[in-house]
Parts: C-alpha cells; structure tokens; sequence
C-alpha cells in the first residue's frame, strides 16, 4: 500500500501541541495519585469492563477488551491488582508484549456511567494456583493471572460518552446493519473448507461453550 502525504502538515513539538490546545487545570493536574483508594477500589468492584493497552519492546501497541462480572478484577491492596486470564484465541498478543515490556494501561468502564477509570503501572504474568483460585468461576480457575503494580490512578470525565451517546440506547443502530464478525473474519482469513455459515456457528459455539 502506498504512502500518503496527507499528514505532511503536522505538530513537530511539545511546545507547538500547548499553543494550540492549552494547559490542564489545576484540578486535572492534581487528580493523578499512586495508588489504589477507596474510591478506586469501589470504581474496580463495580466494573465489569476493561481495555488493556501493552506495547512490545519496540513500542508496537496492541489494545485489548477484558470482562466479565462486575468485580472480575482483583484488588490485592492499594498497589497491586490482577486481572483473570479467561480462555481465548492463543494469539496471546498482551501476554507476549508483558514478557518484553511491562508497561500496561487500564481502562476501566461502568456500564450507564460515562465517567472511567485509568490506571498505569507495570504487569507481571502470574501462574500461583492459590491466587488465580481466588478468580475460580465455578470449579474453573483462569489460566494464567496479570498482576498490575499501580503507579497512577485517575477519573477520566464523560466527555468522550456524551459526544458518541454511547450508553444511550437511542443511538444505537439495528442488529441488522452491524457489521458481522464471521464475515469479516471469512473475508479477512480466507479459510479453506469454510464459510460464513460455519464461521457463524463456531463463534456461538465458542460464546456458549468456552467462556471460561
């Protein structure tokens, strides 16, 4: 695919992005703290959403969706949490980019609230039985743990939500215009010996059968 130069007209500095967008205020300055409070503890116990942001040692990001009941993570004390490794494709895309750089980012989401809850720190990939039984969901104990050091926490505002009225179910558009994930995944892979149809299926199958 060929380059465009579209973008030739760009920010080059620091300095440059300021004279444009501004300055934080001093609420927005002071809002970053370095561990986990009450507050924060009460956000995680209540979401049942994530986004994880890894990047590889040559700074490749990759943003990946966690979920699952509301409290799914667990909060080991002001500093540290570890988020269930539930089964999935084995692409394992976040698992390899900790083990080459464990700089992570969360993304944490109440449904109906449009406010988030961020936090940065380092990630470690943990195998102990006994805290990954703590995550169990029935007699099923999730393959592998990440456990996050926490460096900051902070609220980020609603803006984003009011903008895409995303938790406002008069947006949202038919099922029937979605775009569909096994015609994308047919047309993207181009599987031989399949279809749509058979795409379609084995999705459900993985939805009902493989969760955890």
């Amino acid at each position: 695919m060929l380059k465009s130069n579209i973008f030739v007209n760009s920010i080059e500095s620091v300095e440059e992005l300021r004279s444009i967008v501004g300055f934080p205020s001093e609420l927005v300055k002071n809002k970053v703290i370095t561990y986990l409070d009450h507050n924060c503890i009460d956000f995680i116990s209540q979401s049942p959403f994530l986004v994880m942001s890894t990047s590889d040692d040559f700074g490749y990001c990759d943003a990946s969706p966690r979920g699952d009941k509301p409290g799914f993570v667990l909060v080991l004390n002001e500093k540290q949490l570890i988020i269930p490794e539930r089964p999935g494709n084995k692409r394992i895309d976040s698992l390899r980019n900790i083990l080459l750089n464990p700089r992570i980012g969360l993304l944490f989401f109440i449904p109906g609230l449009g406010e988030t809850l961020r936090v940065n720190g380092t990630a470690t990939i943990v195998k102990d039985e006994e805290l990954l039984m703590k995550m169990a969901v029935g007699d099923k104990m999730p393959l592998l743990g990440i456990g996050i050091e926490v460096e900051e926490c902070f609220i980020h505002c609603a803006k984003a939500f009011k903008r895409s009225g995303l938790w406002e179910p008069n947006t949202w558009a038919d099922k029937k215009v979605l775009p569909s994930a096994s015609k994308i995944l047919f047309e993207h892979a181009k599987p031989s010996n399949s279809s749509v149809e058979t795409i379609q299926k084995r999705l459900e199958e993985g939805y009902t059968k493989r969760l955890y």
